[in-house]
Parts: structure tokens; sequence; C-alpha cells
């Protein structure tokens, strides 16, 4: 190569990889040049180039004759996240996408907003500034998602509308009040109606929407969906106009149904984690994966990187570069088209991750943030086992029904279990087991905990408990007697948030002391207490691979069929609360 003379001992690790990498002074200014098979995803070609950054710019690319090892490509995109639900902080959350190629999420901090509001927005944009990696928010417009639940926040109009213009907010988060855009919703057309005159992009939240109901919603102006669990969903939905993200997380699995329109609709898809324990990442693959076995599948390579890098920096207007002339220097250096295998990723020009050598200091920026927060809000009284007991009132009872892989629920008629005073209770022989949700922001007497019953987990004995309930993240918790469910509550109360299982006899809990959502820890750490209480449930019987991830969504009333909410057991089809009875 032309510049071997000026490499250093870096530099040599950069040769082995297959980039050259070398920094000269021009005008006293640095610049570094790097050498690959550039993958461009605008032109869709690849050839050897030689780039040159200068002030964290891609300032040229100069084709050669070389023949490289490595491919050059942009870095991935996650179209939309909740980093909450990763349990980590931006902070940390950004070490473990740099390491998977991706280098800017779509972000939508509705987690913490139902809890904290906007200074719950705030926190999360000023930890971001931490790391080296692009956060992109979306201001969250459903907080809460519903008036069938508590939050510890709201957000209504007038806020939106003062908050949508801030630089720092690229477009109005998923709407989840589906009816309330169908019905037209005075509140909900004034938020969507704002974030349009701002002209920045909506995203949608519509699971099981078709028909007039869809047109109407598609024609407020809402862009995405994220939500399809089938191609005649998502192609219905494509067809009116709507991009489809394809979302694989720790419980939602969509790839495998959805991958087709991949090849049907390339300049309409994306890809997103939504909602992915770290653990996971490193199990199953982030961004990266889906890429892997989108190719695999034969998916064209052009369709296949336009979904995980270029269709997100259009659609959003993001400020990711995309290996184009003037643009950021945001890329990886992967071995090969078809494994992937991340070998380094930049971002600004600045190596924050080398699979060789440690390089994990260079993504933090220093930052400091320029004001403390007030970081949860907890004031649930203490309960017990008795105030779980519910009387036997009919001879059939609904019993919710969770399903591996999915967030839909399916409803079940049984006829209830009952003791010698005439209490439901669970049925475990029948898979059934007793499911709660208790108000975590009151401290009122008058505040007692919803409970239902639910078919799915297979629980043998003891119970989980968790303060990751959505969207309003209430307690919530699942077991075979009400003994270890009451202790759970009580101990989620006195740690102030967390994610704890119980045996019977030992317990363990992952304290989540921010917001009741996430935790200081780093990705190594969070994962391996995660996984901790993933074998401990699944050694109780439980046979759902994201145990915690999928009780989280047992409190979501805007995916049907029926959930629990900490208000009533909620009908999400009628979209009206319902009882446990059937008469």
């Amino acid at each position: 190569m032309k510049k071997l003379s000026l490499l250093n001992v870096t530099l040599l690790v950069a040769l082995l990889l297959g980039v050259v990498s070398c920094k000269e002074s021009d005008d006293a200014t640095e610049k570094a040049v790097f050498a690959g098979n550039i993958v461009d995803v605008v032109s869709q070609e690849i050839f050897p180039a030689e780039i040159t950054i200068k002030e964290g710019k891609i300032a040229s690319i100069v084709r050669t004759e070389d023949e490289y090892a490595n491919y050059i490509l942009p870095g991935f995109i996650d179209s939309h996240i909740h980093i909450e639900s990763t349990l980590m902080t931006p902070e940390n959350y950004a070490h473990v996408a740099v390491a998977n190629g991706v280098v800017a999420a779509v972000c939508d901090p509705h987690e913490i907003a139902n809890v904290l509001g906007v200074d719950g927005i705030d926190y999360m944009i000023e930890n971001g500034k931490k790391a080296r990696f692009h956060f992109n928010y979306m201001l969250p417009s459903c907080v809460p998602s519903t008036t069938f639940e508590t939050a510890g926040y709201t957000i209504n109009a007038e806020q939106v509308a003062q908050l949508i213009t801030r630089d720092d907010i690229v477009g109005l988060a998923e709407m989840m009040n589906a009816p309330g855009v169908i019905y037209e919703d005075a509140e909900v057309m004034a938020k969507i109606a704002v974030a349009k005159s701002a002209g920045k992009p909506i995203d949608g939240h519509a699971p099981k929407v078709t028909g007039e109901d869809l047109r109407k919603y598609v024609a407020a102006g809402i862009s995405t969906d994220h939500e399809c669990s089938s191609v005649e969903e998502a192609k219905e939905k494509l067809d009116l106009g709507m991009k489809i993200i394809i979302r694989e997380g720790s419980a939602a699995c969509n790839f495998e149904s959805l991958h087709t329109i991949i090849a049907d609709y390339p300049d309409m898809t994306m890809f997103c984690s939504d909602d992915m324990y770290p653990d996971d990442v490193s199990e199953i693959g982030y961004i990266n994966g889906l890429v892997r076995r989108s190719v695999a599948q034969g998916h064209p390579l052009w369709n296949v990187l336009r979904a995980a890098c270029y269709t997100p920096v259009k659609h959003y207007q993001l400020k990711s570069g995309l290996l184009q002339v003037g643009d950021p220097a945001d890329f990886i250096v992967v071995d090969n088209l078809t494994e992937f295998t991340i070998l380094s990723t930049y971002i600004g020009g600045q190596e924050v991750y080398n699979s060789q050598s440690d390089v994990s200091g260079n993504i933090s920026t220093g930052y400091v943030p320029s004001k403390s927060f007030t970081l949860n809000k907890f004031n649930a009284k203490e309960i017990s086992a008795e105030q779980l007991q519910v009387r036997c009132e009919g001879k059939k009872m609904k019993v919710i029904t969770a399903t591996e892989g999915s967030l839909i629920t399916g409803v079940e008629i049984v006829e209830p279990k009952s003791d010698a005073e005439g209490n439901v209770i669970t049925d475990v022989e029948a898979g059934i087991a007793k499911l709660v949700v208790y108000n975590r922001y009151s401290d009122s007497e008058n505040v007692v905990p919803q409970v239902a019953y639910i078919k799915g987990f297979d629980l043998q004995k003891g119970a989980l408990a968790s303060t990751i309930a959505h969207d309003s993240h209430n307690i919530i918790a699942l077991g075979c007697n009400d003994e270890d469910i009451a202790s759970l509550i009580n101990l989620l109360i006195k740690e102030q948030g967390g994610i704890a299982v119980c045996d019977g006899k030992n317990t363990k809990c992952l304290p989540l002391p921010i917001a009741g959502l996430m935790t200081t820890l780093n990705a190594d750490k969070v994962s391996e207490k995660h996984i901790e209480l993933k074998h401990m449930a699944k050694s109780m019987g439980c046979t759902i691979n994201a145990p915690f991830m999928t009780l989280a969504f047992m409190a979501l009333p805007v995916i049907p069929n029926l959930k629990l909410t900490d208000m009533y057991l909620f009908d999400g089809v009628t979209f009206s609360p319902t009882s446990l009875w059937v008469e």
C-alpha cells in the first residue's frame, strides 16, 4: 500500500484486518485513510477504494486496483427500540450496539416517560451524550398508552406541541391509541397535527388493524408499523404506503413470518429489535443477525442493506453516514458478506469497536450531563397474600393464553378450580397460574391489586415478578400461590424496582433502581444476572424462552386480545374493560 511507511503498531493491526489506516498532517488538520472493498448501498456496487476522513467526515473515496480481504459498509441502524428494555442505560447499551455493527438507533423513551415524564426523556437524551453513538429520540405519543391503566405521568397534546420542535427530537413515536386515531379523538389528532406541522415522521402501532379502520389510521399521516405478525397484515399496510419494520426481539419474533416482504417491498422495509435483553443479543444476534439471516434466506444483498442502513436514514432523516463523500464517517468493517462478522466499527471516523483489541474507551465522549435527575417514582404499600384471593363468582371464567414468540394473547374459557372457602386457586396440572398487576404509583389505602389467570408459562411452583410492565410499568407478578406472589411484590417495593424469582424457598432479584426499568450495570453483568433469573424460572417449569419480557406485555392493553392492567381485566378487541367471569 502507498502509505506503509507511516504505519505504527496500531495500524499494523488494521492491516491484518484488511483496512489501512494512517494519519498525516494536511494544513494542520488530521486526516485518516482507510482502504478496502467499499459496499456502496446508494449506487449498489462493490469496488476497492481508499477513503479519506477529515474532521469526522468522508472527504474523498478514490477507487484503486488493489485487492482487499474485507468489506467496508455503512453501519447498521435499529429502526425502533426502547433502550429501557435492554435493562441498561443508553451509555451502556451503546457498547453492545457498536460491537454488533449498529451505529444508530431510533429510540422511543416511552417506558421511562410513563414513569417520569419529560424528565425521563431528558435523562435518556443526556445519558446518551456520554457515548459516541447516534441516538435519535422520538417523542412518546401515548403517555399513558390508554386511560385504562395508571401511569406515573401524562404528556398531553399541549406538551407535545412544545417538545416536538426540539432539535433532539426526530419524530413522534408509535401512536398506540389506534382507536383514538380511527375515531378522531381530539387529543390524539392534535398530537399528530403538530408532528406533521413540524415536518417530522410519525411511527405507528396498529396490531390487527385492518380494512377501513386501517385506511383511516394511515390517512392520518402515520408512516410505519412494527407490530405485524403475518405477511398478509404487512402487505395490507405496505399497499397503503406504510413502511414495515421487521421486529426480532426477546419476546416478539416476527422475522420468519415477515422476511419475504424484503423481496417484494425492498424500499419499504426496515429492521428493529424493539425490546431485547443483552444476553439475547449475544445469543441470537442483533441487526447484524437479521442481515445475516436475510442473506441466508436468499434475499439480494442490496435489498437487505437498504433495510438495515439506507431506508431508516432516509425515512427518519438521520445524520448517520451512508459511506458517501461529505457524510459522517460512520461505517463498519466485516470479514465477508454472508456471515457479516463485525471486525471494527467507526463513528465520526473514531474506532469505537475492534474485535482484536480493546478500544472500548474510544466510545466515551466524556460528556457530563448539565443537570441531575430524579430517577424513580415508587409509592406502593406492601400487600398481604390474602389481598390476592379471588372469590369464585361463576361456573366459567376467562383465562389469558400466552404464546411463545408473540405479544398477542388469546382467551380460553375454563371451569375455575376453587378451595374449601370458595376462592379460585391456580391449577398447575392445567397450566393455569395467577396473574397480578399492582399500582406502584399510589400509596392510597383504596388501591388493590388486580388479579386474573393465565396459561402458557407452565410454571409448576413459585412465582415471577417485575416492575417492567408495559407500558405504565406497575408491578406485575405471576405465580402458583399467593404467598410467593405477595413476597416478590413486597421485595420489589422494598428495592424500588427490579426483576425477581422465588421457587418457594430461594429468591433472586436484579434491582432496577432507575425508574424501576434500568440498572447502571454493564451488559456483561446484566446478562449474567438475567440469565440466572431465567434459568431459575425454567427450573420451576417455565416454558417461555423470554419469561420476563413476555410477562411484561401481559399488562399492555393496546395489544389484543386479553390483558390485565392495574385497573381492569381488559379486552383489547373491544378496547374496553371486561369481567373475569362468563355469564
